[in-house]
């Protein structure tokens, strides 16, 4: 039995896609850079809000959707862990809410290389 292996061809970039590649990657870079210095990963995401309707309908799209969604989500996890961290449970929220801001940006910048969507 044998197996077929499906490879992908990726078409080109077009000059629209080309920039909201451009632009989630600065957004992506802004967040990454933001554990060292908290206002880029406010900056952004504000990138990230801004320049969303310029990426509607290309394959970057979804990057887009997962910046803010990132934003959004870990910034309410954050404020959670730090109200709970009276309680032991808060140190624990907030390790979580970091591990999983990693994996969501480690993901994203994959991706967006190698020009893929998100999901």
């Amino acid at each position: 039995m044998t197996e077929e292996i499906k490879e992908t061809v990726l078409q080109p970039l077009t000059t629209k896609e080309a920039k909201a590649k451009s632009n989630a990657l600065i957004a992506y870079g802004l967040m990454a850079f933001g554990s060292v210095i908290i206002i880029t990963w406010f900056i952004g995401a504000i990138w990230a809000m801004v320049k969303k309707s310029e990426a509607a309908g290309t394959r970057f799209e979804d990057h887009y959707k997962n910046i803010i969604q990132l934003f959004w989500y870990s910034l309410v996890l954050i404020i959670i862990g730090f109200v709970t961290s009276l309680f032991v449970i808060g140190y624990f929220i907030l390790l979580a809410t970091w591990v999983w801001i990693i994996f969501r940006l480690v993901k994203g910048f994959a991706r967006i290389l190698t020009d893929q969507s998100y999901s």
